[in-house]
């Protein structure tokens, strides 16, 4: 009887934990939590907003879309020869007064309702702050006015394998917000139809 009393008071003593083993429990869980919180909570205060990053990429690849959309003439659209010419110069068989380069025609604007971008080198050197639409300066699109873009065109040509360095153009389009970083998307042109306005 003595042993089975011994062995009950053994399993007695073995049922629980002490007050003192649960607090010590309590307080490295709740450390090694804050732990893991902190980390993750540090995490999300760094990394990008996804939504504004959709937002720049879409309005980046929309501005991009809308320059690779126009033509990349030996002249500008508005000269006499812009049909016929077979160089980029003023002289018999080019031009007749404007070889299109890499910015706008004089009075050339994005905005303008007369006389519009029309060229793929007139972007060169846009910039906007907000988001505006293609045919109003003065109007900002509902939820953009924070972004800024801004457009670089270059000469490309040899860096594609061609001979000619002005035969290809490499559009990079920068969208950015403030506590974001900036994007920016690249996309090139080429001078597969020079006589086409």
């Amino acid at each position: 009887m003595c042993t089975e009393q011994g062995r009950l008071l053994e399993r007695a003593r073995q049922r629980g934990l002490t007050m003192v083993e649960l607090v010590v429990f309590i307080v490295v869980v709740s450390v090694g939590l804050a732990g893991i919180l902190g980390v993750l909570n540090l995490t999300t205060l760094n990394s990008a907003n996804p939504m504004l990053l959709k937002q720049q990429v879409a309005i980046a690849e929309s501005l991009l879309e809308e320059i690779e959309s126009k033509p990349f003439t030996w002249c500008d659209t508005d000269d006499d020869n812009v049909t016929t010419a077979s160089a980029a110069s003023v002289s018999t068989g080019g031009c007749a007064a404007t070889v299109q380069g890499l910015s706008p025609a004089p009075r050339e604007s994005r905005y303008s309702q007369t006389t519009p971008f029309d060229n793929v080198g007139d972007y060169n050197g846009f910039s906007m702050s907000g988001i505006r639409s293609p045919t109003d300066a003065n109007t900002t699109i509902n939820g953009l006015s924070a972004y800024s873009a801004s457009v670089v065109v270059t000469q490309a040509g040899t860096a594609m394998g061609l001979t000619d360095n002005s035969a290809a153009l490499r559009i990079d389009v920068t969208v950015g917000i403030s506590g974001q970083p900036d994007i920016t998307l690249t996309g090139y042109r080429y001078r597969y139809a020079p006589n086409v306005p």
